[in-house]
């Protein structure tokens, strides 16, 4: 692609053998055969599983430098070395951020810029998401229509702020890889804003945590909106099921 002008790339990738890509490797790998290019849109994110001991990772700091005296105005950059036994993860994006889409964020996130054209965001991480972190998505992405939260691990700090966290546009809600406790976070009314809310992908066993077995209050929950509720295996109502979901 010797003629190519203009790039626009949103890539994922999950590979043994590398575990970054910053500006040397698009340098080296990709646009010394573009030598036309003249305006690289771009997200790519990394994950590399069953690492080397040996090999010696690239902090944030290291990643950013290698982007200095390249072709990108402004580049957004995070890594994370905790993400499982042996696996590290990194993020790199053109700023401003062009796409509705976001892959994969995680804790390592610092929150130091808004994307108001997010969509559609996945929360990927080992290290469990506190309340404190959802705060900081809901500032940074204010326009945020989709969450999905991928978490096994349960919440460390779990007091009661009286300082409501916000999604004021959010419709879908997908908690099928998450602990229960990101249920409790994200549905409960004390703790969560969600006045959009109308589809919910939810495991059984979550829902019935959550909801204390259909006996907590239905008032103080994000359900009685809800329209679309798909939870993956099937399950007999309960007599009270229509008091909490009456839409569905």
């Amino acid at each position: 692609m010797s003629n190519l002008e203009e790039l626009t790339l949103y890539l994922r990738v999950r590979r043994d053998d590398l575990f970054y890509i910053d500006g040397h490797h698009l340098s080296n790998e990709i646009f010394i055969h573009m030598p036309r290019l003249n305006k690289f849109i771009f997200s790519i994110s990394v994950v590399a599983l069953n690492l080397d001991d040996n090999l010696t990772y690239l902090s944030n700091d290291d990643i950013q430098r290698s982007f200095v005296g390249e072709i990108y105005p402004s580049v957004g950059s995070y890594t994370n070395q905790n993400l499982m036994e042996k696996g590290v993860q990194c993020h790199i994006h053109s700023l401003p951020y062009q796409f509705h889409m976001f892959h994969d964020l995680n804790n390592s996130f610092q929150g130091d810029m808004i994307f108001e054209k997010v969509h559609w965001l996945v929360l990927y991480d080992t290290r469990p998401f506190e309340q404190e972190f959802f705060r900081l998505i809901s500032r940074c992405f204010p326009c945020l229509r989709t969450l999905r939260v991928e978490n096994d691990e349960q919440q460390i700090n779990k007091e009661h702020s009286s300082l409501l966290i916000r999604f004021p546009h959010l419709t879908s809600l997908d908690l099928t890889f998450a602990h229960p406790d990101y249920a409790e976070q994200l549905l409960l009314k004390r703790k969560t804003c969600v006045p959009r809310l109308v589809d919910l992908r939810i495991k059984y066993e979550s829902l019935v945590m959550f909801t204390n077995h259909f006996t907590n209050d239905a008032a103080d929950l994000h359900c009685t909106q809800l329209k679309s509720l798909f939870t993956y295996e099937p399950f007999d109502r309960p007599d009270n099921f229509h008091s909490y979901f009456p839409l569905l």
